[in-house]
């Protein structure tokens, strides 16, 4: 039997393990409950396994049964402080937090994938790490996990690393994208505080108003970035919170508002920062307010090396067949962590559509989203497309170094 025809013998386990992880998500980095249910789905596997020392990861190297090189494979864990609001049978237990990313469905994939390559550990023609990892959400926790060791755990560096990332919208399920080069933007966060002098609304000229300099400011920025970037190479900022004041008659001390900017190269990155502080200082300085700016460096672009996304894509389209796959063509704006890998070392990030049937891609919730929904019919692709990935991977290294 194929890795594929395994995978979907593995279905029904694999979908419980995932709806349990629903029930139960956890935020950020320290996920006691999420950590024991891998260890738990991992126990009896030929498997030499270590915990993370400032985060609840789980990393777990399988030793193939030839010489070779190590490939690693990545599953994150963490979910958001998103209400859900599915209806689903297997609905989120906790209070305002909900797996409305499909991380869920990322564990259970890359323990299906432990499960197949285990089955064939004497075959392997080298090692596989698998990374469990908590912390993509803001947080990064791959960035820990590497300075924990993760990308060594096997002895020597990996010499390739794959993630794939389930979408509950725009992908049809069961559809594998991905592209060479940049694959998403990297991201930004932005706080702003500009600081007057309150006072009684009916006297503004008494006080210092902040609010008249961050409604400037909010304009300005978008004008920034549609005037000072070139439009083939863009960016995105979105103030998505604003908060002044309690009382309509009432001029506050202090207005704040927070923004998420993205961009596709570190050429935007650095004109979108030095905008964003020219802007926020030159307004601050016009309306006669002070202005205290937060502007902290996320996520870099998630870049995939052009050889390992090619090998990604030939081998998902002779895995899942060649109607399912398609080379995206163009980034998409979303973040990833998994970039502080694709740092290190070359590898691919893929998209994998979960899209309900009874729910149309293109108007479906996105990820994120209150009523994201993700099909569990996807996880033995994501099972045996990572395990594929390895094994695939893993080969060739073998057949380069042959003399």
């Amino acid at each position: 039997m194929s890795l594929y025809d395994d995978a979907r013998e593995l279905r029904e386990e694999l979908s419980e393990l995932r709806r349990d992880l629903h029930r139960e998500p956890e935020l950020g980095l320290d996920l006691p409950r999420t950590q024991d249910k891998v260890l738990a789905a991992l126990d009896g596997l030929p498997l030499e396994i270590t915990t993370g020392r400032g985060l609840s990861s789980v990393t777990a190297v399988l030793r193939g049964g030839r010489p070779g090189p190590a490939v690693l494979l990545r599953g994150d864990m963490d979910a958001l402080p998103v209400h859900e609001d599915t209806g689903l049978d297997y609905a989120s237990t906790v209070e305002g937090v909900m797996h409305a990313c499909g991380h869920d469905l990322h564990v259970a994939g890359l323990v299906g994938a432990a499960r197949l390559l285990a089955a064939r550990r004497a075959e392997l023609a080298g090692d596989v790490v698998l990374m469990f990892q908590p912390g993509e959400e803001g947080l990064g926790g791959a960035k820990i996990m590497i300075d924990e060791g993760v990308l060594d755990a096997a002895g020597d560096r990996v010499v390739a690393a794959y993630a794939l990332h389930v979408f509950s919208t725009v992908l049809p399920q069961g559809m594998v994208a991905s592209r060479p080069g940049t694959v998403l933007a990297g991201s930004d966060a932005v706080r702003v505080t500009v600081r007057g002098r309150g006072g009684h609304g009916s006297s503004p000229h008494a006080a210092i108003d902040p609010v008249p300099a961050v409604a400037a400011m909010a304009g300005a920025l978008q004008t920034m970035i549609t005037r000072e970037l070139d439009v083939f190479d863009p960016a995105v900022l979105t103030i998505g919170s604003i908060h002044a004041g309690s009382a309509g008659n009432v001029i506050p001390e202090t207005a704040t508002f927070e923004a998420t900017v993205r961009s596709f190269s570190d050429a935007a990155h650095r004109r979108v920062r030095a905008g964003v502080e020219r802007v926020v200082r030159g307004i601050a300085a016009a309306y006669g307010v002070e202005a205290d700016l937060d502007y902290r460096e996320q996520y870099p672009v998630t870049v995939n090396a052009a050889g390992e996304a090619a090998f990604a894509l030939g081998t998902a389209r002779e895995v899942l067949g060649g109607q399912r796959v398609v080379q995206a063509p163009q980034p998409m704006a979303g973040s990833e962590d998994f970039s502080f890998v694709l740092q290190q070392v070359p590898g691919a990030f893929l998209g994998l559509g979960a899209c309900p049937p009874d729910r149309e891609p293109a108007t479906a919730p996105m990820n994120h989203s209150p009523q994201a929904a993700f099909d569990d019919a996807v996880l033995p692709d994501a099972a045996a497309l990572l395990a594929e990935l390895a094994v695939r991977r893993l080969d060739r290294a073998a057949a380069e170094a042959t003399p």
